[in-house]
């Protein structure tokens, strides 16, 4: 697996992109930390098919997400999103771009995502 990070802290913004073959597939990550969100891209080739936002609720103990772009039956960015937004407390944008939406597929997904903000925190 790879990481190769990119960028500073220019107006509070932070960028990292990472990699890694996951099953068979090699898999493109491109995180943007913004001041109080992240944005998360994930596919294996350029595009923005999907794109689905998470926050946490004073209310609810599951993160609201909606779906902001692409098919709207197909839930896997905002179920992603949900997911980091409990785990990081952040509003989280996900673009998830891969034709596999297999749960355990975009479990090893998640994973992998966990592991690179355990090794560079400060990049989200």
């Amino acid at each position: 697996m790879e990481a190769a990070g990119s960028g500073g802290a220019a107006a509070g913004i932070a960028l990292h992109d990472f990699s890694g073959r996951l099953g068979e597939q090699r898999v493109h990550f491109h995180a943007m930390r913004l001041r109080d969100s992240l944005f998360l891209w994930v596919g294996a080739a350029p595009a923005l098919a999907s794109l689905a936002v998470a926050m946490c609720s004073p209310r609810d103990s599951v993160p609201v997400a909606a779906s902001l772009l692409g098919d709207p039956s197909d839930t896997t960015s905002a179920c992603l999103a949900q997911r980091l937004a409990s785990k990081t407390k952040k509003q989280i944008f996900v673009s998830y771009n891969l034709q596999n939406t297999d749960s355990s597929f975009t479990l090893l997904i998640e994973n992998r995502i966990k592991e690179e903000m355990m090794a560079f925190p400060e990049k989200f």
